[in-house]
């Protein structure tokens, strides 16, 4: 599977907020940002894996990538 991000600088955060995580994924070249929320213990790249995913869908559907 080709990586559609490859060469672009992604920033990830992550903040607790109770039992939950939220992740925010930010495209640094187009300045669009995405969050999700996860469980505290789904483990951290499997949360920072899903914040990637939705930002590539996002970043798809704008038209900013292939």
């Amino acid at each position: 599977m080709k990586d559609v991000l490859q060469g672009r600088e992604i920033i990830i955060e992550f903040m607790s907020v109770g039992s939950l995580v939220k992740v925010s994924a930010i495209d640094s070249q187009s300045l669009t940002e995405i969050s999700i929320q996860g469980p505290a213990n789904a483990g951290k790249e499997t949360l920072k894996y899903n914040a990637i995913k939705r930002l590539e869908y996002v970043l798809k559907k704008k038209g900013l990538i292939g």
